[in-house]
């Protein structure tokens, strides 16, 4: 089969369905159909065999005239009344119990049953009980003849109503043309012999004539609901038009001259009065749906539906050929034509003549109707912006619309008569021919309508991107379409920058993850070789203080495209926010683990190096390092692990020096869990009051009195773990609590130096504070000014020790601080002097009032006749400005006489006093001074006794708090 072929061909439906995709149907109940309420379909049943076996019964006992002739008056009387009451009582508890637009018909039905069994009760009391021949007329025929207006009504309520004037009168003369042609029919066969009276009565006459009149009213009725029956509840329809059809058959039996003579009751022209009323009983009881509209069905195959339709239009024609039968009849028979004949079908003839006036009338209504709706659906299908084709079951397009000139750029006569797998991009077709195979098998009442999207060619040659409603037509489809290049490109563009960063164009995290994962699970998952690095750009935060963040991108987006440039074809760079870059280096299947570690080191050293070289930002050189953490790839490991390795050794390359490459090792992630449990000790401490705060006295070195106090912190855990300042201080940077922790530490120095203050001891208090903190945007604005305001503390009661030296900090941010704070009286010390460069250029540009000495001066400035020199000038700088010194690490008495020797104002150390807690600080600051040692005091120390005298006088503070030395 040619490729439209299998495009368009239908696979056969399982389950016997039909070729146009609709299952195959059974019939609908006939009457007495099958049930589907109560019992279902076995209680149906058993009532259809209990009607027939009654119906059977009866028929067989009148055909051997009921074994007597008592017992055949009674079956034929009260039997007959039996059968109607029970119709009778069957359909009033039906209307009664049911709600629905037939309730009407059942209850018509039901008195008119009514009143066939009152009749026969009222013949049986004149035959059985009074034992004589029923009078002509009787209240029997009173009864009878009240039995078929009913009926005719209940029929009309059960016909399906016209929706206009000219629907009603079309039924009106509809019945009229039955029964007129019926009455011409029975006229000329029997009722011309009725109507002579013969000396008969007028009423006798009139009831002569009145049966087979309403006879053939109610046959007229029967015949017109058949060709206009509603569709809801056929079955009970049915089966209530068969009932009353029998009851005609046997009334019109029963008025024909030849019978009526010899007619006794109990004969077997009952039985068919009895089943008609047995029917009629079973009819809403039998039905096989419930009364509703009965939901549209798709077209069947066979041929009921056309016959009814057929006929239904022939029925005034077959009623003119069938009064045209009586006239020829009644001619042949009498030599003359009857004026009641005549009169009937003149009357028919004209009623015909009326009907097709109004058929003509309505006909040329639809044309125009028809004409204005083909009109309309042109111009939309003509002006819609949607391409609608049409496939034949060959896949030749028999319709286009002429969108396709818009839409393909090619005019729709072009495209009539092509293939439409032509016209589709091969490496879709297979899957267009999977979904249209998939389509037509499924039902079409569960999926009606499907969506294709695939690539169409263009009349230029372009493959534009197309989106159809497929629906099935006539054994073809229709392809209802619309060009959504656009929607599709922008879907793609959406998806690229959903996946790479916005600023450099690279893979974001989400893509170089699943590319990451994607390496570990395909088939390089067993390669060792596969690496990650991590980047990270070192002095990036300098450039955008200095320069700007335009600047800062500037420089992200060059070091960018040096990284892309330097990672191999099949590898990938990706940026991961900020600073923060990433590369995957596959690997090469190698075995060896050495040679796979110089390898990715090889790359990553040339990666540090590219990135480290000068940038041209804003026409100026820009200098930053790369600081990069490789990790392996291994045997079972996932996505998130490798880039987890990858993140700690970059942190652990950072942490040893920047500017450097460390390979992953799993000690570093046994760091980070000792660093977060301790960091969770930390914030514990922190809401459980751990930290303790003790004071150093500093001591002026020329008196010995004490002029001020250093806060320092302990934390001493629950489990009494003693940690010191350096590495509470490390966990408390690393988790963000080192705001936290100054704030409260600084809080707590300053209202226990106001609490000394009340008590009359006046002595200021130096809190060590980062110079970070004091110009972080997340410190609270204002927090040293709200404290010396809230505790009242004086001018000069507070020294401020700026603890660290960072060269990425902004100096005019921080003068500026410092500036406000000198005016409200805080005073500035530099702690650390001498240790580094950043201390000289601090001095040079901030307001400071004391040098603090580094301990590591301190220490050696006896033995090391360098450190003494040292030592002097920075004092000697210090004394030049007008500056308080302090020395801290004065452990030892030759130290007190040498740094007083070179001008030192201040000391603080175990020489004096170690950390005191507030009850013995407040009783050294009751005594006020330490006694200062005197050269004349000190033994001459020659050889080793300087360190035995200095150990000596270190193993004996003046009344030092015991705890550990940190």
């Amino acid at each position: 089969m040619s490729a439209p072929g299998v495009l368009i061909e239908r696979p056969p439906v399982p389950g016997g369905s039909m070729s146009d995709g609709t299952s195959g149907s059974t019939s609908e109940g006939t009457s007495g159909g099958i049930g589907r309420e109560g019992d279902g379909g076995t209680g149906g049943l058993v009532c259809q065999l209990v009607l027939a076996a009654l119906c059977g019964g009866y028929a067989a006992g009148a055909a051997v005239g009921w074994g007597s002739e008592k017992a055949a008056l009674i079956m034929g009387d009260f039997g007959l009344s039996a059968a109607a009451l029970i119709a009778s009582v069957s359909c009033f508890v039906y209307a009664r119990t049911r709600g629905s637009r037939f309730r009407p018909a059942w209850l018509l039905f039901a008195f008119s049953s009514a009143m066939a069994a009152a009749g026969n009760t009222v013949w049986g009391w004149y035959e059985v009980v009074l034992d004589r021949e029923v009078p002509n007329p009787s209240i029997a025929d009173l009864f009878f003849l009240l039995f078929a207006p009913p009926a005719i009504v209940g029929l009309l309520v059960l016909a399906k109503r016209p929706v206009t004037r000219a629907g009603w009168i079309c039924l009106a003369l509809d019945s009229w043309l039955i029964g007129g042609s019926l009455l011409t029919l029975s006229w000329s066969l029997a009722l011309a012999h009725t109507a002579h009276f013969d000396g008969e009565s007028v009423t006798r006459a009139a009831l002569s004539l009145a049966y087979p009149l309403l006879d053939i009213v109610l046959v007229s009725m029967v015949l017109a609901l058949h060709f206009r029956r509603s569709q809801a509840n056929r079955s009970a329809v049915h089966t209530a038009i068969a009932a009353l059809a029998l009851t005609v058959l046997c009334d019109a039996l029963f008025t024909s001259p030849l019978l009526r003579e010899h007619y006794q009751s109990g004969q077997l022209l009952d039985a068919g009065w009895f089943a008609g009323s047995l029917l009629l009983a079973y009819a809403p009881w039998g039905s096989r749906v419930p009364e509703s509209p009965a939901p549209p069905r798709g077209p069947r195959h066979h041929s009921s539906r056309p016959i009814a339709g057929s006929l239904a239009a022939l029925t005034p024609y077959l009623a003119a050929a069938v009064c045209t039968l009586g006239i020829l009849y009644n001619v042949i028979e009498d030599r003359r034509v009857d004026r009641v004949v005549v009169l009937t079908g003149c009357t028919v003839v004209l009623a015909l003549v009326v009907r097709q006036g109004i058929m003509l009338l309505d006909n040329i209504a639809l044309t125009h109707e028809l004409a204005q709706k083909e009109n309309h659906f042109r111009s939309l299908v003509q002006g819609s912006s949607d391409v609608i084709m049409i496939a034949a079951p060959n896949g030749v397009l028999r319709y286009v619309s002429p969108a396709a000139s818009g839409v393909y750029g090619r005019d729709a006569d072009e495209l009539i008569g092509s293939e439409l797998a032509s016209l589709i991009h091969p490496d879709d077709l297979g899957g267009v021919v999977h979904e249209v195979r998939r389509f037509l098998a499924a039902s079409p009442t569960e999926e009606p309508t499907t969506r294709i999207e695939c690539r169409f060619k263009s009349g230029t040659g372009e493959w534009l991107n197309v989106e159809s409603t497929v629906n099935r037509h006539q054994g073809g489809l229709i392809f209802n379409s619309r060009d959504v290049t656009e929607r599709v490109r922008l879907q793609a563009q959406l998806q690229h920058n959903a996946e790479h960063d916005p600023l450099t164009d690279l893979p974001n995290r989400a893509l170089f993850t699943r590319r990451v994962r994607q390496a570990l699970s395909g088939r390089r998952a067993g390669d060792a070789g596969t690496a990650v690095l991590f980047i990270d750009l070192d002095g990036f935060k300098g450039v955008n203080d200095r320069l700007g963040h335009q600047a800062g991108d500037e420089l992200l987006i060059q070091a960018a495209r040096r990284l892309q440039d330097s990672v191999r074809a099949g590898d990938t760079a990706a940026r991961l926010g900020g600073d923060e870059f990433a590369a995957l280096i596959l690997g090469d299947g190698g075995r060896d683990h050495s040679a796979r570690e110089s390898r990715v080191h090889e790359i990553a050293d040339r990666l540090r190096l590219t990135l480290s070289q000068p940038y041209r930002v804003e026409g100026q050189d820009v200098r930053v390092a790369a600081s990069i953490g490789v990790a392996f790839a291994e045997p079972g490991i996932s996505a998130g692990d490798l880039l987890r390795n990858a993140d700690l050794a970059m942190y652990r390359a950072k942490a040893g020096g920047k500017n450097r490459v460390e390979l992953y090792a799993p000690q570093m992630q046994a760091d980070v869990v000792r660093r977060t449990e301790q960091a969770t000790r930390l914030r514990t401490a922190l809401k459980d009051g751990e930290f303790t705060l003790l004071h150093q006295p500093v001591v002026d070195l020329t008196t010995g009195r004490i002029a001020a106090v250093a806060a320092q912190a302990r934390w001493r855990s629950t489990q009494g773990i003693l940690f010191t300042p350096a590495e509470f201080l490390r966990v408390a940077e690393d988790t963000e609590r080192a705001s936290e922790l100054g704030h409260r530490l600084l809080q707590d120095a300053v209202e226990q130096a106001a609490e000394r203050a009340a008590l009359g001891h006046q002595v200021p208090v130096s809190v060590r504070f980062p110079a970070r903190k004091l110009v972080d945007k997340s410190l609270p604005h204002g927090i040293i000014e709200a404290l010396l305001t809230k505790y009242e503390l004086p001018s000069g009661a507070l020294i401020i020790e700026l603890a660290d030296s960072d060269p990425r900090i902004s100096f005019d941010e921080l003068e500026q601080r410092l500036t406000t704070l000198r005016r409200l009286g805080v005073r500035i010390a530099l702690d650390g002097f001498g240790s580094g460069y950043a201390a000289i250029n601090a001095l040079r540009r901030l307001p400071v009032d004391i040098l603090k000495l580094d301990r590591g001066l301190v220490e050696g400035v006896v033995e090391s006749a360098r450190l003494h020199k040292i030592t002097s000038g920075l004092l000697r700088i210090a004394c030049d400005l007008g500056m308080q010194s302090v020395a801290d690490g004065v452990d030892a008495p030759e130290q007190v006489l040498a740094l007083r020797a070179m001008g030192c104002t201040h000391g603080q150390g175990m020489a004096f006093s170690g950390p005191l807690d507030e009850y013995r600080l407040r009783r050294a600051l009751a005594r006020g001074e330490y006694a200062l040692p005197s050269r004349a005091a000190l033994p001459v120390l020659t050889g080793g006794a300087l360190p035995a005298m200095r150990a000596h006088h270190a193993l004996r503070p003046h009344n030092e708090t015991r705890v550990p030395p940190t």
